[in-house]
């Protein structure tokens, strides 16, 4: 079965019937499609039966405006193009769909916020491919049928009723909007009734990350102890046994809500805890006193209280690392990138929604006080910690990811530490696209989409 790249052109008005499909006579030799005789074209979840009409000194394929439109197809669209002989059915696609938070249907322009570049560059990156993407939001999902509402991009954001992708790439950035009934029942249909598959299926919080991953002894190296604070005794363990610890609400994302407690020499406590403001600083007396602080939050955020670690820093701002882990064209791991990220102002938390500001890695060990070897062998103890961790990940919790973001820091002897793995990397936190440019990111995810779509 080869595969190779057409152009979809719509004929005129009443050229040509619903049910007949021109292929160009060098492209039915290729793939060895019959023409004259009725096989099924496939588009995702639609499926028509169709003629092939062979023409000679043409290079693309050729359909009515009304099989155009129950495709939700434009004209001069680029597909790939699979026939299967034992079917005998002809596949076009990718056909890949978005699942995102929200839209602004009166913002055209930026019909959905901030990640509408994002979404602009994955338009461009399946035209340029032979793919076609289109977006949707749970507000589309109500009900599961043959076809759905999407945008698509047609000189233009533009809603158009779609067939049932090949693959849905979840970038949902709400827990609440993932579990809501009709988003979970939509998932579990388009799989069992059209064989969709979705990828990056949920949110991952810190405890299931850290206790899976305890499981795999090869990792246990780059993890922190950790633990789930439940009671007094796992506070007072914990401080008793390290200088610092940190406080992480389990479902917590942005640096949103993290605490740090620092044992102070006179027996006292200090929090420092991350506001929107900035950072708030309180001292408690006592453990006993810290804990009763405390037991407020705990009644409504869920805790993961884990050891601190003493990290490389520039000029007294920490330093962690953010790799992006996605799957390729054959299904397997592979890191795209790897950025240090410096914490901003007064911050401890190095996230850019809190002021923190990107740097190579290369950069920005060589601006630490880290050993010459340390820094020699950043990059790739950095690099093969976060492909063992996705690994990990994939081999530990039964969900289906195509896409991690795994933060990771060093401490002063070059030993890497994992600080948490998000499911959901942010596509805000880039430094803005100049000349159309399309990111080995996005090109990385459309990939592992046509691979799972099997094209």
């Amino acid at each position: 079965m080869s595969q190779k790249k057409v152009m979809i052109h719509i004929s005129g008005s009443g050229i040509l019937q619903d049910d007949v499909v021109m292929i160009g006579e060098k492209f039915l030799k290729y793939w060895k499609i019959p023409a004259g005789r009725p096989l099924q074209l496939a588009f995702g979840s639609f499926k028509q039966e169709v003629t092939i009409i062979s023409v000679p000194k043409f290079e693309g394929m050729r359909v009515s405006p009304i099989l155009a439109e129950r495709c939700g197809l434009t004209s001069r669209t680029v597909l790939k193009i699979r026939y299967f002989d034992s079917s005998r059915t002809l596949r076009i696609g990718p056909l890949i769909s978005v699942l995102i938070s929200r839209d602004h249907p009166d913002k055209l322009d930026r019909p959905f916020g901030s990640i509408t570049m994002f979404c602009s560059e994955l338009v461009r990156a399946c035209q340029k491919r032979g793919a076609y993407v289109y977006f949707i939001t749970p507000n589309h999902v109500d009900s599961v049928t043959g076809q759905i509402e999407g945008w698509v991009y047609d000189e233009g954001w533009k809603k158009r009723v779609m067939p049932i992708a090949d693959v849905v790439n979840n970038r949902l950035t709400s827990r609440k909007l993932e579990n809501k009934p009709s988003v979970q029942h939509f998932v579990k249909e388009v799989k069992s009734r059209y064989g969709t598959v979705t990828y990056n299926e949920k949110f991952l919080d810190k405890n299931e990350v850290f206790e899976a991953l305890k499981s795999e002894s090869s990792l246990r190296r780059y993890l922190p102890e950790s633990h789930s604070l439940k009671s007094f005794a796992v506070l007072k363990n914990m401080c008793q046994t390290y200088p610092v610890i940190f406080l992480k609400p389990v479902r917590g994302s942005l640096g949103k809500g993290i605490i740090r407690i620092s044992r102070q020499s006179d027996g006292t406590y200090m929090t420092l805890s991350t506001q929107l403001g900035g950072v708030q600083k309180q001292v408690y007396s006592s453990l006993t006193k810290l804990f009763a602080g405390l037991s407020g939050k705990m009644k409504t955020t869920k805790y993961q209280i884990q050891q601190g670690l003493h990290l490389m820093d520039i000029g007294k701002k920490p330093v962690d690392f953010r790799a992006l882990v996605q799957k390729n064209r054959a299904g397997n791991w592979k890191v795209t990138s790897i950025v240090a990220r410096i914490a901003g102002g007064s911050h401890f938390v190095s996230n850019l929604a809190r002021g923190g500001s990107l740097s190579t890695v290369k950069e920005a060990v060589n601006k630490s006080l880290l050993s010459s070897d340390v820094k020699k062998n950043a990059y790739v103890s950095l690099h093969k910690a976060a492909l063992s961790i996705a690994e990990g990940i994939e081999a530990t919790i039964p969900a289906h990811f195509g896409e991690l973001g795994i933060d990771l820091a060093m401490d002063y002897s070059g030993k890497v530490w994992l600080i948490e793995v998000n499911s959901k990397p942010s596509k805000n936190d880039n430094t803005p696209l100049t000349d159309n440019k399309i990111r080995p990111s996005v090109i990385t995810m459309l990939d592992y989409s046509a691979y799972l779509a099997g094209f």
